[in-house]
């Protein structure tokens, strides 16, 4: 049990409150004013230590900054490269400036919404959930290790991301981008044709193109960060088989002969990975320069990735088939993302139930 003791100090007697951990440890706690407060934190250990709740109050004393980077270094276990250096920028830039400092039993909700507001006036929404999301996972670590009962950041709103419309090319509009790029047409007709993504794309070996069944084996993805290109596995850790129209026949074919299997398939100019090209239409971006060429609307070299989503739609394909193609984790995200391809289907299904209908009841149109 909590014992009470009075002490003196310059200000008045004061009271303090002597007690065990749930771990058996020896601690007390010093300045209540009455032995009535005293009392009443003895009394609220007790509960807490009965429902397993209790929170040391040294635990609660250690800031974010003291935390962040072991949350941090827990990350790159499984994380990508990729995400790992937004996570590290968005710690460093944001979140260490503001929070470093601060105790973990000292945050609460209502600074946490106010930092997020004072983040979205001038950071978009993408850089404020980012944020967000580094100082909520390290106050979810500091709830499971018992240095504060609840995250304060649950039911914190952020920012809202505005998505912009997608632009969606037409046949002949791929046809025209593909030959205003010159030699890197074959990278325009497979990212326009087969959804993968640029990084997959990049990639490509000859061992994973199958010419007999016109598929591709998507195994790995290289992405781009900083100065240096990762290569792993590809988004979600999924491999996949990718399909290709044989119009696309002898793209392939050109692009594996003679090379050996492990040869890239769509290498850079000096033989190795390709890397990212502008797409801000400044000069020395060969995707820019195509597209301005070719006069369509403005699109980058992911856009291609729901070109071929489209394209595919347009000629029949379901969700489960497009969900397969694009990698996605299930048709019901391929239905979310891509709804507005799909509007055309609910006429159909209006016409094939009046004609169901009329045909059943001998009604005549």
């Amino acid at each position: 049990m909590a014992t009470i003791e009075s002490y003196e100090t310059s200000s008045g007697k004061r009271y303090q409150v002597r007690y065990r951990t749930p771990e058996r440890t020896q601690t007390k706690k010093r300045g209540f004013k009455t032995k009535r407060e005293a009392e009443q934190f003895a009394a609220s250990v007790e509960v807490q230590k009965y429902r397993g709740e209790f929170i040391s109050h040294q635990a609660g004393l250690t800031t974010i900054g003291e935390l962040g980077p072991g949350w941090l270094s827990r990350q790159r276990a499984h994380l990508k490269p990729s995400s790992m250096k937004a996570l590290e920028v968005g710690w460093r830039v944001h979140v260490l400036p503001r929070w470093g400092e601060v105790r973990v039993s000292d945050i609460s909700r209502t600074k946490i919404q106010d930092w997020v507001a004072a983040l979205g006036e001038d950071r978009s929404a993408t850089t404020v959930k980012r944020a967000f999301g580094v100082l909520s996972s390290i106050l979810d670590e500091a709830v499971d290790d018992r240095r504060i009962v609840a995250n304060p950041a649950k039911g914190v709103k952020t920012k809202r991301k505005v998505m912009r419309g997608r632009v969606y090319l037409n046949h002949r509009q791929v046809d025209h981008l593909a030959k205003e790029a010159g030699d890197s047409a074959g990278v325009i007709l497979v990212l326009a044709y087969t959804g993968i993504r640029w990084g997959e794309m990049i990639a490509l070996r000859v061992r994973d193109v199958d010419t007999s069944r016109r598929r591709l084996s998507i195994e790995r993805n290289a992405v781009e960060v900083g100065t240096e290109i990762h290569v792993g596995s590809p988004k979600n850790h999924e491999r996949r088989s990718v399909p290709y129209i044989q119009m696309l026949d002898s793209l392939f074919e050109q692009s594996c002969a003679g090379k050996p299997p492990e040869a890239l398939l769509f290498p850079g100019p000096d033989g190795e990975l390709r890397r990212r090209t502008r797409t801000d239409g400044s000069s020395g971006g060969w995707f820019a320069g195509a597209v301005r060429r070719a006069g369509i609307p403005r699109v980058t070299p992911h856009d291609l990735r729901h070109t071929a989503a489209s394209l595919a739609i347009s000629s029949g394909a379901n969700a489960k088939a497009v969900q397969r193609m694009l990698g996605h984790k299930s048709a019901a995200m391929t239905l979310d993302v891509y709804a507005d391809l799909f509007e055309d289907d609910l006429d159909a299904v209006a016409i094939a139930m009046n004609a169901a209908a009329t045909q059943a009841l001998g009604l005549t149109n």
